[in-house]
Order: structure tokens, then sequence, then C-alpha cells
């Protein structure tokens, strides 16, 4: 068992926030699995999703955090769906399910792609009220991976396995990078063939985001300049899909900053959500908003006021 799993901080995780397994479809072998921590009285909490090779676990250091300061966080891990439109139709099910009208969304590469083909698909009656894009993609094409897609689903899990670890991090690395990188090859480890095989074939068949159907959600786009899977190419396309975003980069990270960055990447997460406090759309429970925080609310609101009245 590697460093993080083994370590008091994910022991805690374990043992003080429960496991939950929800199934929204007629065929009751899709299973969600799902970690919900927070005020339940928060009707628009941020939703994680996770990469390719993670777990709902991934995210065990934003549950942990963020719930303590007031926020309602849920993890996420996806049954078995073979192509995009069961998947958005599968999510769409559990947030109708879980009674959440509006979500914010935390995507990790995969994650963050799935988060904006969903906006994308319910732009006309938005789910999604804003985005945080994690070493995320726009397009499946750059994994050149489209022709063999369809076949996936044929090939055994140790082929499967070895396709994902080879594009995580080699070679000397600093510890929080490594321990990120075993954390989550645990993590693939525990995956299942079918489910394994699924999330590659979303991963890459071939599909595209359509960012003008979503160009009205509020988005920060969180990427590392140390050494990942994406290219440099691929995150500045995603920068040209989304010109209004707010920029987060991390000097390093790898794959996994939420792992192995997560004070920096949580501090984000919160700049990020503060913009909604005090609206319906508020990630965090009101009563658990600090000063600074309610300071920083009024001085946007007179900001934004003035905006408006030189337009």
């Amino acid at each position: 068992m590697g460093e993080i799993r083994n370590s008091r901080e994910y022991g805690s995780f374990r043992s003080s926030v429960s496991q939950k397994k929800v199934v929204v479809d007629d065929d009751d072998s899709k299973v969600w699995t799902m970690y919900d921590a927070g005020p339940r009285n928060v009707k628009c909490p941020l939703v994680c999703l996770p990469p390719v090779s993670g777990t709902a676990d991934v995210f065990f250091r934003q549950i942990m955090a963020l719930s303590g300061l007031g926020y309602r966080v849920i993890a996420l891990q996806y049954p078995v769906y073979w192509s995009l439109q069961e998947w958005i139709d599968g999510f769409r099910k559990l947030l109708d399910h879980l009674q959440l009208d509006k979500i914010h969304i935390f995507g990790a590469s995969l994650g963050g792609f799935l988060g904006q083909k969903f906006a994308e698909a319910t732009y006309k009656s938005p789910r999604v009220h804003s985005m945080i894009l994690c070493n995320a993609f726009s397009d499946t094409t750059v994994f050149q991976q489209t022709t063999t897609a369809p076949t996936f689903w044929l090939m055994p899990a140790f082929m499967l396995k070895k396709m994902v670890m080879g594009n995580f991090t080699q070679g000397m690395t600093e510890p929080a990078i490594a321990d990120s990188v075993d954390f989550l090859v645990e993590c693939l480890e525990g995956l299942p063939q079918s489910e394994l095989a699924s999330r590659l074939t979303l991963n890459c068949q071939d599909s595209y985001v359509e960012p003008q159907r979503i160009q009205n959600i509020a988005i920060t786009v969180i990427d590392v300049f140390d050494e990942s899977a994406l290219s440099t190419s691929v995150k500045e396309e995603l920068y040209k899909c989304y010109p209004n975003s707010k920029r987060a980069h991390l000097k390093s990270g790898g794959n996994f900053p939420y792992v192995s960055r997560s004070a920096e990447v949580n501090l984000y997460i919160q700049i990020h959500l503060r913009d909604f406090h005090g609206t319906r759309f508020s990630a965090i429970d009101p009563e658990m908003i600090t000063d600074a925080d309610r300071e920083a609310i009024k001085q946007k609101l007179e900001t934004d006021g003035a905006e408006a009245n030189s337009e």
C-alpha cells in the first residue's frame, strides 16, 4: 500500500465520509460510487469528476479541506457507459436523483471533458453553473486513438492499464508528485476491465466540445508547467475555446495536482467559487462565509454595479 493510502489523512477521510452507491438507470449494474460531504442545505455543490485512472476518492483532499470550510463537495466514480450520450443521460439522472438543479464542476482530464460535454448538451436548460477544468482537453483526437477506441471493450485489463500508465510521469520526480502517481496507479489497479475500457472509450472516441454553446458559464482553467500527459498545444487549444476563462497555473504538480498540490488547487477552487457566495448558486453554507469573504463579495457587487452603470 502506498504512502497516501496508508496515511493518517486518508484514513481519517475513509472513516469520516461514507461511500455511497447509487443506481439511476434501468440497468441495475450501472452503479455510481460517490462521496457527498458538507452541508446538505447547499443545493449547488461542487461535483468532482475523475480522470480515466481515478476513483472517487482521488479527491479526498478537496473533500476534507473544503467541506471543513462549509462547502458541499460531491466526488463521483462513473459506471460503465460506452457512449458520451449514455454518460450524459446517466449523469442527468443522477443529478435529478440528488435533487440538484445546478452544480459547479471540477473536472480532471477525462472528467473535465465530460463536464464540458454535459454543459454543452444541457445548454438550453443549463445544469452546470460553472466549471473548473484541471489538466483537461476539448478534443479527443489529440490522443490519436479514435480508430481503435471501438475495440477497447475487447482488450484485456493489463493492456488497457499499460496504455494509461504510459502517460504517467516517468523517472525521477519530487516525492509529492511521485506519491500522487503511486496513488493513482493503485486506483487504476482496482478498476475492473469493463470500467477502464468504457472510460478509455469515452476518452478516445471521436468527439470535440462546441464551446460556443457554453460561453455563458464561468470557467477556471488549472494546469501545470511541468511534465504532464497533455502537450502545450492541447492546453492552448482549451484556452482558445474559453478566451474569457480565468487561468490558474501551477509551477509543478504533474498529472494529478489535486493530489500533489492540493493546498494550491483548493485555494484556486475557493477563489473560483467565491464569486457565487451570497447567491442561490453558492456552494458554501451561508453561515460559514467569513468576514473576509463578505467584504470580497461586497466589493465585487460594487465593482459589477459600477461597470454596469458605465455601459
